[in-house]
């Protein structure tokens, strides 16, 4: 039975007031809370255990090294890579989609090759590609969504591809309409043009299973602060093949192999890609994050947030002059094709006029274009109000939500 007291109890912010209010925090898509077991690990490596990692003969380093290496291991088994070599630490999505955007693009592109995304892509999947754009002349191309918000169908993405497409590079699901996107049908159909493809899960990793080998992705981007983690700790997953052949993202610290007046050779993958000292804190508390998420199991955290994401949708319905953004139809389905995130416009309330006065009533959510700007010009708006889920929401957070829609409304 799926215990939503206890797991409240190991997260204590939820329990605090703002304004005199009760918390209710739907803001999740943007970042989780923390659990005592991740806070209490890492403050009892600053004080046991602090030293830095690698190279140290000393215990201090040596067990720490241990414990920023068993973070590896457990990520690698997080999401089923086929050996710790696959494991990159970075500090989040983001860059972890620049280091591949970076690298790939120097040794992998000319001036006129093309990477194909999405409509549907935040920022930190635009902006890098772009970026190469500038500097190197590379073409960024997008893959447009339907009306309620899903890609078009495989045959339409094959029409998308020709022989100067070099990389795809896509949302799981996408932090705003809360499509899940088919990525297995994706790669498959791009390993078939030998296409590879960079998977953005983000908003995937911490809401349902992901396997690598099963998706058979060439890469995997996601943050540990998504996910009940520490900010500023994410993870790159690469095939050996890839990593191997991409040159180093940065130079300098702990990627150096030999370093002569002459030249410079690199360490073995991963260290190749993590220059400079990491944060092995917060490698340690993203371990405590998983070993979290995995004393739960994600089939029961994705049945929870999928009722809550269902109830939430059929309650803003009764909504006069509720528009929602999004697959709507198939919600609950097998496969899953919307996850843990609701977007919304009421009549004429601006969205930020919404979020704000929501706020007073201790109900946090985020408005605006959530990074997310291409998207928001196709569906032909400013921004919306977002709803997001995570493990320890509630259905009575949710009635409370939508009593706080209306209590809006009604000011208008």
């Amino acid at each position: 039975m799926y215990n939503i007291s206890q797991i409240r109890e190991d997260f204590p912010i939820l329990s605090r007031e703002v304004y005199g209010k009760p918390l209710v925090y739907l803001d999740n898509a943007a970042t989780t809370q923390k659990p005592l077991c991740v806070l209490d690990a890492m403050r009892d490596e600053y004080l046991n255990v602090n030293a830095n990692v690698h190279r140290g003969v000393h215990y201090l380093s040596q067990q720490a090294t241990d414990l920023h290496e068993a973070a590896r291991e457990k990520v690698r088994q997080f999401i089923n890579a086929d050996k710790i070599e696959d494991i990159v630490f970075t500090r989040g999505t983001t860059e972890a989609i620049n280091l591949v955007a970076s690298s790939f693009c120097e040794s992998q592109m000319q001036p006129g090759d093309e990477v194909l995304v999405t409509e549907m892509e935040h920022h930190s999947n635009i902006v890098p590609w772009q970026l190469q754009a500038m500097k190197r002349g590379i073409v960024v191309k997008h893959l447009p969504i339907t009306d309620d918000g899903r890609l078009v169908c495989r045959e339409d993405i094959a029409t998308y591809l020709t022989e100067k497409t070099k990389l795809i590079s896509i949302a799981h699901v996408s932090n705003v309409l809360g499509t899940v996107n088919p990525v297995d049908e994706i790669v498959k159909m791009a390993h078939e043009h030998g296409i590879p493809v960079l998977v953005d899960g983000a908003q995937s990793a911490p809401h349902f299973k992901v396997d690598v080998q099963a998706m058979d992705c060439d890469f995997f981007a996601f943050s540990g602060h998504k996910m009940y983690g520490p900010t500023g700790i994410g993870v790159l997953y690469g095939k050996e093949e890839w990593l191997e052949k991409l040159p180093p993202y940065q130079g300098g610290g702990e990627m150096i192999d030999k370093v002569t007046w002459e030249k410079t050779t690199f360490e073995r993958l991963p260290f190749k890609f993590e220059a400079g000292t990491p944060d092995y804190v917060a490698t340690h508390g993203l371990a405590k994050a998983i070993e979290y998420i995995d004393s739960i199991g994600f089939e029961a955290i994705q049945q929870h947030e999928q009722e809550l994401t269902r109830y939430c949708m059929e309650q803003l319905q009764t909504i006069e002059g509720m528009k929602i953004y999004g697959p709507q139809s198939t919600l609950g389905t097998v496969p899953c094709v919307r996850d843990a995130v609701v977007s919304f416009n009421v009549g004429d309330i601006h969205h930020l006029d919404m979020g704000t006065l929501l706020d007073r009533l201790g109900i946090a959510v985020r408005t605006g274009h959530h990074c997310a700007q291409p998207l928001m010009d196709r569906l032909g708006i400013s921004g919306t109000v977002r709803a997001s889920f995570a493990l320890y929401n509630t259905k009575e957070e949710i009635d409370m939500l939508v009593a706080g829609i209306r209590r809006v409304a009604q000011m208008f």
